[in-house]
């Protein structure tokens, strides 16, 4: 009786496994369906035909905004929108900045203007070749094609998370499977509510997809680190390349790329030696993870504050021309964070190296910091990330605490 129990528990729970998987699939599916429908549809938009524009004369343009609505800093190029009387046509003017400083609130301006077949208008400040008309079609259309690309981007990220945990669902149990595409449902939506601008020449599109990779990297990344798995640092070396490939993008963040560039890919791939070395007695999936001592921890925050200082004021003086930030205090503000941001993170790579379960404490830090820097930038999608981080450096410190507590051999060795 009792075998026959058992085998109809089993055979329940393959059923039930099978179910789920078939929703998975499902719902992977669906996503790439509606991904392809909305790129296809921004595609056919961004590439239709030119439309005839003539010239039909010139116009008075009037500053759109008021004189303190805009801010730049100096040695940046200070574009300036002018409308028409009527409201029917944008005029873009590039200022220098010791113009645009002298430019008065309701100034006005000559603009040429085009108009098409269907009456659209386009406004130039001098004569417009076929080239300028083409150049400025396609401008428009990219940012009124924007959404639809977003769109195709956001359901693609989902379709890619719900991808990974069909694949190597085995691995992850139903709450991590569950945490994991919570969160990319959620930049998903970020995604859409708060699209990005276009930050020194390059689309917001390229921005937002940086983005929503480095959330996808990231919390796989924190996934596996919670699991004891080594396989983290090969994700990991995904994550800086992102992370180096943002702050190049958004030229901001120098304390961070170079902690990246030179400290966290060479430790990526010392830790996953590291840690193929230390496999648990029991489970060689884990990997032995340990605990700190006092001192040892007093000596890390007193170089933390040293390192936050020192970086913090050498970034301050550096002047690299970054349209992202467009006030000198919240930029001076994020070089002290960032500076604090990357020595916790060195420390927490090192923690990272030899084990120790203080890296999650070193991870609710670097989440505090980063989420201080994302609100300033008003990189509101990357709070979706944060809240990952938190969750999850929740979850990770219980794991590891258990199984320290669990352990039964005290692990002595230096690496």
């Amino acid at each position: 009786m009792d075998n026959k129990k058992n085998g109809m528990g089993l055979t329940h729970a393959l059923q039930s496994n099978a179910t789920v998987q078939r929703v998975k699939c499902f719902l992977i599916a669906a996503c790439l369906v509606v991904a392809g429908i909305y790129l296809f549809k921004g595609l056919k938009e961004l590439n239709a035909p030119v439309p005839t524009y003539s010239f039909v004369g010139t116009e008075t343009f009037e500053r759109a905004t008021e004189k303190g609505e805009e801010e730049y800093e100096d040695e940046t190029v200070c574009p300036v929108e002018f409308v028409n009387e009527d409201g029917s046509a944008v005029l873009t003017v590039e200022y220098s900045y010791d113009e645009w400083e002298a430019l008065p609130s309701g100034v006005t301006t000559e603009g040429y203007v085009y108009q098409s077949e269907e009456g659209d208008k386009l406004a130039f400040a001098s004569e417009a070749t076929v080239n300028d008309i083409d150049k400025a079609v396609h401008e428009a259309r990219a940012s009124e094609t924007g959404n639809v690309f977003g769109i195709a981007m956001a359901f693609g990220l989902i379709a890619l998370g719900l991808f990974v945990m069909t694949k190597f669902a085995k691995q992850f149990t139903a709450y991590e499977q569950i945490w994991f595409v919570s969160i990319l449902v959620l930049a998903a939506v970020f995604s859409l509510l708060f699209p990005e601008e276009s930050a020194n020449g390059i689309n917001g599109l390229v921005i937002m997809a940086l983005y929503l990779l480095d959330t996808f990297l990231n919390i796989l990344c924190e996934l596996l680190i919670s699991k004891q798995s080594k396989w983290n640092f090969i994700v990991s070396l995904f994550v800086e390349i992102t992370e180096i490939a943002i702050c190049l993008v958004l030229m901001y963040r120098f304390a961070t790329l170079a902690s990246t560039l030179f400290f966290w890919i060479p430790c990526d791939i010392i830790s996953f030696v590291n840690w193929h070395k230390h496999p648990d007695h029991e489970e060689e999936e884990l990997t032995r993870v340990r605990t700190l001592k006092g001192w040892q921890e007093v000596l890390i925050i007193l170089a933390i504050v040293v390192w936050t200082i020192g970086v913090g004021y050498f970034l301050t003086t550096l002047d690299l021309g970054s349209d992202f930030f467009k006030n000198r205090t919240l930029e001076v503000i994020v070089c002290y964070i960032d500076a604090c941001a990357s020595a916790v993170g060195v420390a927490n790579g090192l923690f990272i190296l030899f084990r120790f379960r203080e890296q999650w404490i070193a991870w609710y830090i670097c989440a505090a910091l980063e989420s201080a820097i994302n609100i300033i930038s008003g990189q509101f999608v990357l709070l979706v990330l944060k809240l990952g981080y938190f969750t999850n450096t929740t979850y990770g410190y219980i794991k590891w605490s258990k199984y320290i507590k669990q352990s039964k051999v005290e692990d002595k060795t230096l690496l």
